[in-house]
């Protein structure tokens, strides 16, 4: 398999800020590879540095010859009067070959316009954020590329869309692609390299062969075991010090030497906490008054949008501390229910009654209310120096801080910050406030998976309720304790969690899903014209509810099997505490070979003890043998 792309010691700084520093790594053909890392890790400038639109500033990158390179940015610009058809025409090696006008019908095809209805000549200023996401892939693709290179391809997309670019990539066999991204489900699904740019990782680079679940469980041994090696280099700094200070005899000409060591000590640990310190925002939420028992109740609510009927004769009570999710693809009604329950637009029909006193608090996807010319201090803080927090001043620029803006950013107009940083803005005035509800459309756009986890566990402690709408899946999943789905006939559907609503996509094609006259189901209060999966007597859901009968008795051999098998378990669980306990000594910890070899070794073992209880369960849901 050839090599596409090599890079040899490269490092990029801007200004005073240092990115990356010698890295080196290779991009195979065929091979899909996750570019993953904090923000401000230098990801997307290092993207830009393979597509050629930027040089490094030290060390070498080659390309294979024959390589052709197709770049997906973020945020694709396009001309107001561009079409569908003229756009990825024009990005061919020549408009005027047939075989280019050819793949030009070819890709409108696959890509689902002429099935959508979407005419080829319709302008792409005129498209949805996720339709015009598909043209400029398309776009791409028309340049026949062998690597292509895809910065936050999710952002902006309807889950169903992300379910669509899932299959797409999978089908793409000879591509491959570099791709950055904080979708964790979708790097799971269709990655099968990690590179991992993070200035505290050894190299500032770990490349991993394999999928993004099993990367987690080498680097949280990588993290331990980095822990443990700073604590083992603080106690011996510890020892050094104390003797230093005894007396005049530690300063003392023949002393220098041990002197100079502690220094030398002082510096590593110094140097180990940096790479270890957590980048992690301190969200706080603070407390509120007590909140109402029913904070929103829709009534028989029916909306209509350009002949279209959105949801019809929908009931809904919001009660306190509920955590809705919502879902359904682009212009299927998500904002505009959000609008109408907050009462900034009227139901075509039916009652909308919020309780007297409930205010909300709106993370808006576009971050309009950022004003991009203010600086980020004014955005936050328009009149004086201080923030009021839980009802006390704190200083804004070192309540900034708390969310990593640098000292120098702060002044610095809005517009001049990342997607990623704007979001962090936008959540820091956000935490200013004590609304009783939160509505958060698409919150998770650009954040690293840092903040993402800290985000998530600060919205886990908000005392009050929660509307969310986000691609993001698994970010999604943790948080929503209820999912209403839109169907896109009028009706909404509740489920359990994402994974539930991803197996009746998947059956929906096959099956009509009849709506339930009966009672709803009070887990977030009434949600009439919705359905559950566990209430509605379908076939589209039968697979949630197969009736397997009665067990069968286990055979002789299987009854051996599983008198034997959790002894087993327990033998192979002490094997994994001596691993687990080899990695943590200071001869495990110190080499980085063995670090990589210990887990390894870690990752199998716990593989053979999943496998096992898996084999038990199996075993003990047979019945016994007589």
């Amino acid at each position: 398999m050839g090599v596409l792309v090599s890079s040899f010691q490269i490092s990029k700084s801007f200004g005073a800020q240092n990115l990356f520093s010698k890295i080196s790594f290779s991009i195979d053909e065929g091979h899909r590879v996750a570019l993953i890392g904090p923000n401000g890790a230098g990801k997307s400038t290092l993207l830009k540095i393979i597509a050629k639109a930027m040089a490094p500033d030290s060390g070498q990158i080659t390309f294979a010859q024959g390589l052709r390179l197709a770049y997906l940015e973020q945020n694709p610009q396009f001309h107001s009067t561009e079409t569908i058809y003229d756009l990825i025409l024009a990005s061919t090696s020549d408009p005027d070959d047939p075989d280019n006008i050819s793949l030009t019908w070819e890709l409108i095809s696959k890509f689902g316009f002429d099935e959508a209805g979407i005419s080829y000549d319709k302008k792409v200023s005129e498209l949805s954020g996720g339709w015009q996401k598909k043209v400029a892939l398309a776009k791409e693709m028309a340049k026949r590329p062998n690597l292509l290179l895809l910065d936050e391809p999710t952002n902006h997309l309807d889950i169903e869309s992300i379910l669509w670019l899932e299959d797409w990539l999978d089908r793409q066999n000879q591509l491959a692609c570099l791709i950055v991204t904080h979708d964790r489900l979708f790097l799971q699904n269709t990655c099968d390299r990690i590179f991992d740019l993070d200035r505290k990782n050894p190299d500032g680079l770990i490349k991993f062969e394999g999928a993004y679940v099993d990367f987690l469980d080498v680097k949280t041994s990588l993290l331990s075991a980095q822990a443990h090696l700073e604590e083992a280099r603080r106690n011996v700094l510890r020892q050094e010090t104390a003797w230093l200070r005894r007396g005049a005899k530690a300063r003392q000409t023949k002393q220098k030497a041990r002197i100079a060591r502690a220094h030398d000590l002082a510096d590593e640990v110094a140097l180990l906490k940096e790479k270890r310190r957590e980048r992690l925002s301190r969200f706080d939420f603070g407390s509120m008054g007590r909140s109402p028992k029913k904070l929103i109740e829709a009534q028989k609510i029916t909306k209509r949008f350009d002949q279209r009927t959105l949801f019809e004769n929908f009931d809904f009570i919001l009660p306190a501390r509920a955590r809705v999710g919502l879902l359904g693809t682009n212009g299927c009604g998500k904002s505009t229910l959000i609008r109408i329950l907050v009462g900034q637009v009227a139901p075509d029909q039916g009652v909308v009654k919020i309780t007297e006193g409930v205010k909300f608090s709106y993370f808006e996807q576009k971050k309009e209310s950022l004003d991009l010319k203010l600086s980020v201090l004014k955005n936050l803080c328009p009149e004086g120096d201080y923030v009021h927090l839980q009802g006390q001043p704190v200083f804004a620029r070192s309540y900034l801080s708390r969310f990593h803006f640098r000292p120098e950013q702060m002044d610095l107009p809005a517009g001049r910050l990342s997607g990623g940083e704007q979001s962090r803005l936008l959540l820091a005035r956000m935490m200013l406030q004590t609304e009783q509800v939160l509505i958060l459309d698409e919150p998770t756009n650009d954040l690293d998976v840092d903040t993402l986890d800290t985000f998530q566990e600060a919205l886990e402690a908000f005392p009050g309720s929660i509307i969310l709408v986000t691609h993001d899946r698994y970010f999604m999943d943790q948080v929503a304790t209820v999912l209403l789905a839109f169907d896109g006939q009028g009706g909404v559907l509740q489920f359990a969690d994402y994974f539930q609503w991803e197996e009746w996509q998947k059956t929906k094609k096959e099956h009509v899903v009849e709506k339930s006259d009966g009672p709803p189901p009070a887990s977030v209060g009434n949600v009439s014209n919705s359905s559950s999966p566990e209430t509605i007597p379908s076939e589209a859901f039968a697979s949630f509810h197969k009736n397997e009968g009665r067990q069968r008795k286990r055979t002789y051999k299987e009854q051996v099997e599983f008198e034997k098998i959790e002894q087993k378990i327990m033998d192979e669980e002490t094997q994994l505490s001596q691993l687990q306990e080899e990695l943590q000594s200071p001869e495990g910890s110190s080499q980085y070979a063995r670090l990589a070899t210990l887990s390894e070794s870690i990752h199998q073992q716990q593989k053979k003890i999943e496998s096992l209880y898996s084999r038990w369960e199996e075993l003990n849901s047979l019945q016994p043998r007589e």
